[in-house]
């Protein structure tokens, strides 16, 4: 505590900062995948189930294998697997996405408590960071520039996918789909097929994303290890009007207002603690009600989204 005591409200800045960076993480790959599942038109609010079970399995992977990267491999085909189910189901004549994206966080969920209780106990090996502070006298410092590679894999991936959207067949056929299913199927593309993809893909990112919480931050698996993220993801694409880069930077102001509280605990305001740990739920409110002004509401948002019509 001397030292971030000494840091001051300098100490505070870096604590924040440093916690946006490992916070943003699983808010990042959520959002990624659902702009994705989006784009094809499509919503899928179960991505929350995909993330705690992408936690679980990652987790379990590592654990028995020893090989983190492996764990958030599994974990993300184990995203692709929920994001498949979803877009099977969502096939089906008269049936809502959102409907089934509830059913799914609740699968998703509840399926990943029952098979990880026995990792509850044992340790699995983590993944690795950059120390990119470690040039630093204070903890504080080098805690808050612990750089994990799945946030560099993110930054990275985000203007990818920006361009890929713009510029690639793929991408333009995505774009298609979720704009106008019917201008798909005169220009040949099979809709379901392409918004199968879409969902898959976004379930795979997803599923990473989990893979962070177990393996890196908070780096254990437990019940509790999910805040709702990937609930609140579905907002923060609302907020970053479908864009991967928005998303990113989107990310890391949800990041910057969990890690509120612990920077200011640390140097020594403990009242209202929980107060400031309500920060990104009244984030997300907030832009709940941003998004839904006359002069904001859905700017850029796929025609053939549930929510757009």
């Amino acid at each position: 505590m001397g030292a971030a005591t000494d840091l001051g409200w300098w100490g505070v800045l870096i604590a924040v900062v440093g916690g946006a960076i490992r916070v943003s993480t699983p808010y990042l790959f959520v959002s990624l995948g659902e702009t994705l599942t989006e784009k094809s038109g499509r919503v899928n609010l179960g991505l929350e189930g995909t993330l705690v079970m992408g936690a679980m399995s990652g987790y379990g992977i590592s654990y028995v294998t020893g090989s983190p990267w492996l764990g958030v491999l599994v974990a993300g085909l184990t995203g692709t697997l929920l994001g498949l189910l979803h877009a099977a189901v969502c096939n089906l004549p008269r049936v809502n996405d959102i409907a089934v994206g509830i059913a799914l966080f609740l699968f998703g969920t509840g399926l990943a408590f029952y098979l990880g209780k026995p990792l509850i106990e044992p340790v699995a090996p983590r993944l690795p960071h950059l120390p990119l502070g470690a040039w630093s006298d204070y903890p504080q410092i080098r805690v808050a520039l612990e750089i994990n590679a799945l946030f560099i894999i993110g930054l990275i991936l985000a203007p990818v996918l920006r361009w890929g959207l713009r510029n690639t067949k793929w991408g333009i056929m995505l774009r298609t789909v979720g704009d106008s299913s019917d201008a798909a199927k005169a220009l040949g593309y099979s809709v379901n097929f392409v918004r199968i993809m879409g969902t898959m893909a976004g379930g795979f990112l997803a599923g990473v994303g989990g893979s962070f919480l177990s393996l890196y931050y908070p780096g254990s698996w437990n019940e509790a290890l999910s805040s709702g993220q990937g609930l609140m993801a579905v907002t923060l694409v609302i907020f970053a009007r479908w864009n991967p880069v928005y998303c990113f930077y989107t990310s890391l102001l949800f990041g910057g207002a969990t890690a509120l509280g612990p920077a200011l605990q640390s140097v020594g305001i403990t009242a209202n603690y929980y107060l400031y740990g309500a920060a990104p739920y009244v984030l997300t409110l907030g832009l709940l009600i941003s998004s839904s002004s006359t002069r904001h509401r859905l700017v850029g948002a796929p025609s053939e989204l549930t929510i757009s019509k």
